[in-house]
C-alpha cells in the first residue's frame, strides 16, 4: 500500500481533501469518513519488476487514512470529483463539517494527520497509550520555563547513558565508531554521563576561544554589518502577522503567514506518525533542545544569506550543543549562554551581534507558530540528509522533532516563546572576559593613535628641519661653489697673467741682451709698426693688468736710453746702444754676431718670437 500525495483545506462549512493518484482508474476507488476518521482506497496500481528468471508483477493500492482535527458528517452535501487536466489524476473531495464555522487547526501538519501504524501483537497498543499520555500532558498546569529543575540520579546502567530526542536513545554510537568523530565532539557518549559531558564541553570551548580572532571581528566589522542587514523569509512573515494582529480577533480569519512547499509536504508524508512517552523532565529537555537547534539554524541562514553550501551542516551541528555534545539543558539561560560561547569560538564570523541577531530571529520564528518551526526543522532535515554522516543526527533528533512539533499545542509554543523573549543575554554571561578584552584593545588602539599622531608631528618637524638644513646646505654649497669658482677664475687669471708677465719679462730680458737695432735705427726682420703684438691674447693682459714695479723701472730705463740714442748722431747712437747692451750683458754670446758681404756688422735675432715693443734707434740728419 502506498500513501498518495494529499492536501487539506477548509472554509467555514466544508473540509476539502485533494488526493493525487497517478495511473488510477476513476471507477475503482472507495471513500469512507465518519467523525474524525477519513479513509480513501484506489486500486489497482501495477508495478512490473524484472528479475533473473522472469518478470514479476506487484499490485499496489493507494491508501490514505487520516485522523482529522475536527469532526465531519455525512448529510448529503458531500461532493467528489476527478480531474486529469494536469496529467495526473486528482480526486477532490468536499466533506461537510459537523459544526459549521469550526476551525480545524493543524491541517498543514500532514504527518500528524496520518493514522498511526497499529501493532500486530496481542499486547495493548503503544500508540494508544502514547496518545493518552499526550492528552494528559496538555491538561497539566503551565510549565515554568525559568524554573531550575532539580537534577535526579541516573537510573540507567553505567554503560548506557541516554541521549537523543527526549533522551530516548542509547548505544547508537557503539555501532558507529567510524562516523563518531565527524558528527559529535564527545568521544564516548554511551559511557559519559550528562554532567561530565557538560564539563568537557565548557573546557573545550575555553581552549578553543581565540581573543585575536574575536577582536579582529570586533574592530573590522564591515562584513558583520553586511550580514546583519540580511532579511530571511521569517522577517517578512512576521511583519505581515504583526500588521494583521489587531485586525482579526480569530486565528482562522487571518491568512496563513507560512506556506509549506510541495517538497516539504512530501517530506512530511514520508515520516511515520508516532507518539512519544515523555515525562516532565524529558519534555523540558525537548523544548530547550528545540531552542538550541533553532538558534544554530538562524545563525547559518544569516551568515550564508539563505544559501546552502558544504559548511551548512557543520555550522548547525557545531553551534548546537544539543547536536554536537548531546547536551541536556535545564534552563533557557543555559541554552543562550552555550550558543553564544560556541558562536564566539568556532565559526568564521565571531561577533556578539550575530548571537543577539539569532536570538531575535528565533523569537520571531516561535511567534509565527508551528508551521514556521516545522519549516525550519524540515530544512535542517534536508541539509543533514545531503551530508554524510550527519544523517545520523536526523535519526537521533531531527526526524522526531519534525513529527513531535506537529502535535504540540500552540499555547505551549506561545508560552515557550514568551519565556524566551523575557530572557536576557550579555557579554558578561559568556565567561570569556569579552568586556575586559575589548576595553584593553580600545586602550591599545588609543595609545597607537596617540603614538601615531606624535610620530606624525615629529616626522613633520623632522621634515621641516631637514628641509631647512638642506636649504642652508644648498645655499652654503652654492656660495662656496661660487667662491671656489671665483677663486679658481682669479687663480687662472692670475696664473695666465703671471705667465704672460713672465714671458713678457723674458722677452724684455732677451731684448736687453740682444737689442735688434741696426745702424739705421730699424729692427731687422720685423715690421716697423710699433707696439704690435704677435699673440692677440697678450694684448688684453698688458692693457688690463699693471706690471710689477721692477718691470716699470726697466721699461723706464729702456725709454730713457732710446730717447738718448735718438738725440745722438748715428755713430754715437750705435755705439751707445752697443755700450749700453754690453753694460747690461758683459758676456755676449759669440754666435750672435755675423758680418754681411758689405763688411758692416749686424746683430742677428736669436729668439724666434717677435719683440712686443719695438724701439727705433736711428738718427735723422735732416731733423738736426
Amino acid at each position: 500500500m502506498i500513501t498518495p500525495a494529499f492536501e487539506l483545506t477548509q472554509d467555514p462549512d466544508f473540509l476539502t481533501v485533494k488526493i493525487r493518484v497517478p495511473y488510477a482508474r476513476a471507477s475503482e476507488f472507495d471513500i469512507y469518513f465518519e467523525g474524525e476518521d477519513f479513509k480513501f482506497y484506489a486500486k489497482p496500481y501495477f508495478l512490473r519488476q524484472v528479475v533473473e528468471k522472469g518478470i514479476s508483477f506487484f499490485i499496489f493500492f493507494f491508501v490514505c487514512r487520516l485522523t482529522l482535527p475536527g469532526r465531519i458528517v455525512e448529510d448529503g452535501r458531500e461532493k467528489a470529483s476527478y480531474n486529469t487536466d494536469e496529467g495526473i489524476g486528482t480526486f477532490t473531495i468536499q466533506l461537510p463539517k459537523e459544526v459549521p464555522g469550526q476551525y480545524f487547526e493543524g491541517l498543514d501538519m500532514l504527518t500528524s494527520l496520518l493514522a498511526p501504524k497499529k501493532s500486530r501483537s496481542a499486547k495493548p497498543l503503544v500508540e494508544e497509550m502514547a496518545a493518552s499520555a499526550e492528552l494528559s500532558e496538555e491538561d497539566e498546569e503551565e510549565f515554568d520555563w525559568e524554573m531550575e529543575q532539580v537534577p535526579y540520579e541516573e537510573s540507567t546502567p553505567a554503560l548506557q547513558h541516554p541521549y537523543g530526542f527526549g533522551n530516548l536513545r542509547a548505544g547508537v554510537f557503539q555501532r558507529l565508531q567510524d562516523e563518531l568523530s565527524d558528527v559529535i565532539d564527545i568521544k564516548d557518549p554511551d559511557q559519559t554521563p550528562a554532567e561530565e559531558r557538560r564539563r568537557k564541553r565548557l573546557a573545550a570551548e575555553a581552549a578553543k576561544f581565540e581573543p585575536d580572532h574575536y577582536l579582529a571581528d570586533f574592530f573590522e566589522d564591515e562584513a558583520i554589518k553586511h550580514l546583519l542587514k540580511y532579511k530571511p523569509w521569517w522577517i517578512d512573515a512576521h511583519k505581515k502577522m504583526t500588521a494583521l494582529q489587531g485586525e482579526s480577533h480569530q486565528e482562522h480569519d487571518s491568512p496563513p503567514f507560512v506556506v509549506l512547499s510541495e517538497e516539504e509536504r512530501e517530506q512530511m508524508r514520508k515520516f511515520t506518525n508516532k507518539s512519544y512517552l515523555l515525562d516532565k523532565r524529558s519534555r523540558q529537555h525537548v523544548y530547550l533542545g528545540l531552542i538550541d537547534i533553532l538558534l544554530a539554524y538562524c545563525y547559518e541562514i544569516r551568515v550564508n544569506e539563505g544559501d546552502k553550501n558544504v559548511e551548512s551542516s557543520w555550522n548547525i551541528r557545531k553551534l548546537s550543543a544539543t547536536l554536537c555534545w548531546l547536551e541536556s539543558f535545564s534552563s533557557i539561560h543555559d541554552v543562550l549562554v552555550s550558543f553564544g560561547r560556541r558562536v564566539l569560538c568556532y565559526p568564521l564570523y565571531r561577533h556578539f551581534e550575530l548571537v543577539t541577531s539569532a536570538f531575535n530571529d528565533t523569537v520571531k520564528i516561535l511567534q509565527l507558530g508551528k508551521a514556521a518551526v516545522l519549516k525550519c526543522l524540515l530544512d535542517i532535515h534536508k541539509i543533514f540528509m545531503e551530508s554524510d554522516p550527519a544523517y545520523i543526527l536526523n535519526d537521533l533528533f531531527i526526524t522526531d522533532y519534525c513529527i513531535w512539533i506537529q502535535k504540540v499545542k500552540s499555547k505551549k509554543l506561545a508560552a515557550l516563546c514568551e519565556s524566551l523573549q523575557k530572557a536576557t543575554l550579555s557579554k558578561s554571561h559568556m565567561g570569556l572576559e569579552l568586556e575586559e578584552l575589548e576595553a584593553a584593545a580600545v586602550l591599545v588602539q588609543e595609545e597607537e593613535k596617540a603614538l601615531k599622531a606624535a610620530g606624525t608631528v615629529s616626522k613633520q618637524q623632522l621634515l621641516c628641519s631637514e628641509s631647512e638644513t638642506s636649504d642652508s646646505e644648498e645655499s652654503s654649497s652654492t656660495s662656496s661653489s661660487e667662491t671656489e669658482g671665483s677663486d679658481s677664475d682669479e687663480q687662472e687669471s692670475s696664473t695666465s697673467e703671471d705667465g704672460e708677465i713672465n714671458s713678457f719679462q723674458g722677452v724684455l730680458q732677451e731684448e736687453r741682451t740682444a737689442p735688434l737695432i741696426d745702424c739705421n735705427g730699424l729692427r731687422q726682420g720685423t715690421n716697423t709698426s710699433a707696439m704690435e703684438v704677435s699673440d692677440g691674447k697678450s694684448k688684453v693682459p698688458l692693457q688690463s693688468t699693471t706690471p710689477p714695479g721692477k718691470l716699470v723701472e726697466e721699461l723706464e730705463m729702456q725709454i730713457r736710453s732710446a730717447m738718448r740714442l735718438s738725440e745722438q748722431p748715428e755713430g754715437l747712437a750705435t755705439a751707445g746702444c752697443i755700450s749700453q747692451e754690453q753694460e747690461e750683458n758683459p758676456v755676449p754670446e759669440p754666435d750672435r754676431f755675423s758680418e754681411d758681404a758689405a763688411g758692416k756688422g749686424n746683430f742677428l735675432e736669436v729668439s724666434p718670437k717677435p719683440n712686443p715693443l719695438l724701439f727705433l734707434c736711428s738718427t735723422n740728419e735732416d731733423e738736426d
